[in-house]
């Protein structure tokens, strides 16, 4: 597998305890240079929503009051106007996403366009009518209204729109030409018009809109410098997110892609915060170096790892497609027993690989067991999230870890609780046991009002019999599981290897391989893109998913 290049790393001097941060080229932003299009459109859209809806409630209100005020002029294409701000709001709430970039550049012109016709035909009708009225005052009054509603208009625009400065100063000086195009339009069909204005002698000598479309422009290309500059300042790097997949504790999990290869990745990182103490820190980075010794198939593969300038922790691993045992639980209901045999098989591999280096994982449970679909196989266990991995053969044990423990409480082991820091590969047995009891029977083996009443029925009470749940498991599957969940250690499996051993002498009536998990995804695959996938009614019968 290519390594991605020019990475940041972060060495640790384990003499000395200190971290050293390589400056590398890193981003977290999404999108890439050629992502900026994108990153546009967002902004454009959401600056258009809301410029939509403020100047529709702005022009219905004008329009209503003119009705009471007995102003009837043009009042269809007000009306007009009024319906197409309103529909352009309609439109982008409605389409979210789906529009692209020269569609909200479509919208956007009728937005503003609708309203700078409707500015400069209300100008012409009111010249005629105070041409008709030889009424100078208001004639001369009227021009200069309308000039500081385009000039209104020019600077929303050019502040508001994201734009180059180039596209920004051609559109904000046709509207500044406007105005003058309207009076003159008006002064060559009416000749008492320009008699009219003839008379003002209090005209401004320089054109006050020409001025609003000069600094608009400019103010355009600052924000537009500003935007580019951060965005790319973001974006120099390797990476390219694409969507965030999840989020939790520790930190964000996002879908990306490596700029040069294109290959897709995940990405697991924690920002930098106040409140997030330097132990969370150490723990992320930990989880990752013990997770990069593990090269099995069925753990998950670590890419790339360090921190950027800004103290952002981060690493890149494989982008598994699939689901989570326990959402396959969930969705689909309880798993048959040759197809747990089959999962659970891969992850014994993968943790007889953990427990040889000493390493022992201290989290099992359904959620960090991927099964997936790789090179063409169905299937495939995946083992994620090392966060708790413990290393037997360390000598620096955390003070702090002794009259405290971590884990999940419905597939705790029981001695986790009492000796933390001293369990073995026989713990990640029996939360591997109970990860079985859940997939067969799609509950936990206990339950409980709170997380320590669920712990005390691990350390106390009887494991319920599998078949009293569902009489379809076989007998010998639930041995295997009550033997994995022993409360004694040395009652249970000593190794992965003779779990491992177990499971593979099981005579079930069906085998479960990789062919009849290809159907088994691409079948759900099918019903969930047409849409015809049955929901689940009350029927108290247990189906294997």
């Amino acid at each position: 597998m290519s390594k991605p290049m020019a990475s940041p790393t972060t060495t640790t001097d384990t003499t000395t305890n200190t971290t050293t941060t390589i400056r590398s080229p890193f981003s977290l932003l999404v999108g890439d240079v050629h992502g900026f299009s994108d990153e546009s459109a967002a902004l454009l859209r959401t600056r258009l929503l809301g410029a939509s809806l403020l100047l529709g409630m702005i022009f219905v209100t004008t329009f209503i009051g003119n009705l009471v005020a007995q102003i009837h002029d043009l009042w269809w294409l007000r009306l007009l106007v009024i319906v197409a701000i309103l529909g352009n709001g309609a439109l982008l709430y409605l389409c979210k996403d789906r529009l692209s970039l020269i569609a909200l550049r479509c919208v956007e012109l009728v937005l503003f366009g609708s309203i700078a016709l409707q500015l400069n035909l209300m100008l012409i009708a009111r010249l005629s009518s105070f041409a008709a009225s030889q009424d100078a005052v208001s004639a001369n009054v009227s021009i200069q209204q309308f000039v500081a509603a385009i000039c209104i208009l020019i600077f929303t625009y050019g502040v508001l729109i994201p734009n180059t400065w180039r596209r920004g100063a051609a559109i904000t000086f046709v509207l500044a030409l406007l105005p003058y195009a309207s009076v003159a339009f008006a002064s060559i069909r009416l000749h008492e018009l320009s008699e009219l204005l003839a008379t003002n002698r209090a005209t401004v000598p320089l054109p006050l809109p020409f001025v609003a479309a000069f600094v608009a422009t400019f103010a355009s290309h600052v924000i537009n410098s500003v935007r580019e500059e951060a965005f790319e300042a973001k974006q120099w790097g390797q990476y390219r997110l694409m969507e965030k997949l999840g989020s939790g504790g520790m930190g964000e999990v996002y879908k990306a892609e490596h700029r040069m290869l294109k290959r897709p990745c995940a990405i697991k990182i924690i920002r930098p915060s106040k409140e997030r103490d330097s132990d969370s820190v150490q723990q992320f980075e930990k989880e990752v170096k013990l997770t990069a010794k593990l090269t099995h198939w069925n753990t998950v593969e670590i890419f790339d790892y360090g921190k950027t300038e800004d103290g952002t922790f981060y690493y890149v691993m494989e982008l598994l497609p699939g689901m989570t045992l326990e959402q396959i639980v969930e969705r689909y209901g309880p798993i048959s027993p040759s197809r747990v045999r089959y999962l659970m098989k891969q992850v014994c591999c993968a943790l007889r690989e953990a427990h040889s280096l000493g390493l022992i994982h201290r989290d099992i449970k359904p959620a960090n067991i991927f099964a997936s679909e790789r090179g063409g196989c169905f299937d495939v266990a995946k083992l994620l999230d090392f966060g708790l991995v413990h290393e037997r053969q360390s000598r620096l044990v955390d003070q702090q870890n002794d009259t405290s423990f971590s884990g999940t409480p419905h597939y705790i082991s029981p001695e986790q609780v009492n000796r933390y820091n001293e369990v073995d590969g026989r713990a990640d047995i029996y939360s591997l046991g109970a990860v079985m009891f859940y997939l067969l029977t799609g509950r936990t083996p206990f339950e409980g009002r709170s997380p320590i009443e669920i712990i005390v029925a691990h350390q106390s009470r009887e494991l319920p019999d599998l078949r009293q749940l569902n009489p379809a498991i076989p007998e010998e599957v639930n041995d295997v599981v009550h033997r994995c969940m022993a409360k004694v250690p040395s009652q249970r499996y000593p190794s992965m290897n003779e779990l491992l051993l177990a499971l593979e002498t099981l005579r079930l009536a069906d085998d479960w391989d990789s062919d009849r998990a290809e159907f088994w995804w691409k079948e759900r695959s099918d019903r969930e893109t047409d849409r015809l996938e049955i929901e689940k009614t009350g029927d108290a019968t247990m189906d294997f998913a």
